[in-house]
């Protein structure tokens, strides 16, 4: 499956026009509900802003393989005129193919007023500055997955995956559990290999 560009990780700018301050927020988001609590996010940290302008795309399938499937995409103006801030954010993420991103723009006003046009150009400025901070990474699709084992195997498969270099936590409880993200075109050799490494012992479950 093809790779996709998303941003790095967090990423900040700040951005001053003619008294007017914008403050540019971004962050992967893997889904509808990550992207709208990071945007709820900003909006607790910045209360008294005038305005706090959203703008994501994400995968449209909460179920979804963290692939390359529909997005959505999303943002709102937040009380600017319209078209002067939330169409502007939301495309810088399309022009630079981002996907798997949210973004939030706070603005506090102190001087004139900027026009519909010294908005989007505004509002557009900080978002690409929050996406040059936090860098920008080609990834593959991933997956999710659960094995479970009892401890006896628990040291086998532990070794696998971090032998192979895939994200994962472990629970350890009555027995041991491994959520497991791994690339798409990688689960299915993964799954095999743990099947064979405990003889069949590991259970396996989608994530």
């Amino acid at each position: 499956m093809e790779s996709y560009r998303t941003v790095a990780g967090e990423g900040e700018s700040r951005i001053e026009v003619n008294g007017s301050t914008f403050l540019g927020f971004v962050s992967p988001a893997r889904s509808v509900a990550a992207a709208e609590s990071f945007v709820a996010s900003v909006n607790d940290e910045y209360p008294d802003a005038r305005h706090v302008v959203p703008a994501y795309r994400v995968p449209a399938d909460e179920d979804a393989a963290d692939g390359t499937g529909m997005l959505r995409e999303w943002c709102s103006d937040d009380g600017e005129p319209s078209g002067s801030s939330g169409d502007p954010a939301l495309n810088v993420l399309v022009q630079r193919e981002l996907r798997h991103v949210a973004s939030a723009v706070v603005r506090y006003k102190n001087g004139p007023n900027l026009g519909v046009g010294g908005l989007a150009r505004s509002y557009a400025r900080a978002v690409s500055a929050a996406v040059d901070d936090a860098g920008v990474v080609e990834e593959r699709p991933h997956e999710q997955f659960t094995a479970t084992v009892d401890y006896d195997d628990s040291g086998t498969v532990r070794g696998i995956l971090e032998s192979v270099g895939v994200e994962f936590d472990a629970a350890y409880e009555t027995r041991v559990t491994f959520d497991v993200r791994v690339p798409v075109d990688d689960a299915d050799a993964l799954r095999d290999r743990l099947r064979s490494a405990t003889g069949g012992r590991v259970e396996l479950s989608s994530g």
